[in-house]
């Protein structure tokens, strides 16, 4: 008698099952808690965050990395015990003496500002045309010299309450520009206008003067030493510095304007998102407003050649 025998296997669907239990013995799957999820989450987007700042840094471009302490720069300051003030020089505002100190009205006011406070001051001279990246990447504290109000700047730092109002004014060669009067005559293909890089005076020019040709400078004496020279025929720039231009070389300059032909608010530059600060420093402005110290002291810097003999 022969007996028959069957092989007993698995069916395709058996087989795979099987396989799928080999797996998860191998590979067993942890299932995480809410909390443990998230912070799974967060130390992969940490990772991510890390990984495009080096991709930038590697490819040249400039990454600003701003961390909030939590305190507010009144606060840092305080606990520092020194005020840093991001600054440029430029006749009447901020000049250096003859003995290489700082002098003007924007000195004064940031010296009364941190002696206000009960701190030292810190002056940080910056190129114009980069003070408010500087001031975005901590340089200093708060830009204190002669800064416009301007909506484009305001996209990217507060400003505070006006401690000061200013216009731009023009001062012409009289090699250059003989018989030139009134802004509208040099408003002419040919002209050539210098003007500080990164300041209003260059938007008023661009506003005002659309047909000349503007010829930028870092640095505004560099701007009236080429009026001065003769390379240009004129120069805009912030009320009074041009005056005192014509006092000083009466033979070479004169004002084809008649005073100022704009009028533009002065306030004091912060980094963003720090009401505190912002709070403090218009407050101490309507204080020594209040009491007549920045009119006193107005006067001093721009109605009055006192300080001259400073800086000769």
């Amino acid at each position: 008698m022969r007996i028959m025998t069957r092989r007993i296997g698995s069916s395709p669907r058996q087989a795979a099952g099987n396989l799928h239990r080999k797996d998860e013995n191998r590979f067993p799957v942890r299932s995480l808690t809410p909390p443990q999820a998230a912070g799974h989450a967060l130390a992969i987007a940490v990772r991510i965050f890390i990984v495009a700042v080096l991709a930038f840094s590697l490819a040249g471009v400039p990454v600003a990395v701003a961390v909030d302490s939590g305190e507010s720069v009144v606060e840092q300051v305080i606990q520092r015990g020194v005020l840093r003030v991001g600054m440029s020089t430029f006749v009447p505002w901020a000049m250096k003496d003859k003995t290489g100190r700082l002098i003007g009205f924007e000195i004064d006011v940031a010296t009364r500002l941190a002696e206000d406070m009960g701190v030292k001051v810190e002056f940080v001279p910056t190129k114009w045309s980069g003070i408010i990246p500087a001031l975005l990447t901590g340089k200093f504290d708060v830009i204190i010299g002669g800064m416009g109000i301007l909506p484009s700047r305001n996209l990217k730092v507060n400003f505070t309450d006006p401690y000061d109002f200013t216009g731009m004014s023009v001062v012409a060669s009289k090699k250059m520009a003989e018989g030139m009067m009134g802004i509208e005559a040099f408003n002419k293909p040919g002209i050539v206008i210098a003007a500080r890089l990164g300041s209003t005076a260059v938007t008023a020019t661009k506003k005002y003067l659309p047909e000349a040709e503007i010829r930028m400078f870092d640095d505004e004496a560099q701007a009236y030493q080429e009026l001065i020279n003769g390379r240009v025929h004129a120069v805009v720039g912030s009320a009074p510095t041009p005056a005192f231009q014509v006092i000083k070389y009466p033979d070479k300059l004169f004002l084809p304007v008649e005073g100022t032909f704009t009028r533009e608010p002065i306030g004091f530059a912060l980094r963003k998102g720090d009401i505190d600060t912002l709070n403090f420093f218009n407050n101490w402005i309507g204080y020594v407003n209040a009491e007549g110290w920045l009119k006193e002291r107005k006067t001093y810097w721009f109605e009055t050649k006192d300080w001259e003999s400073q800086i000769q």
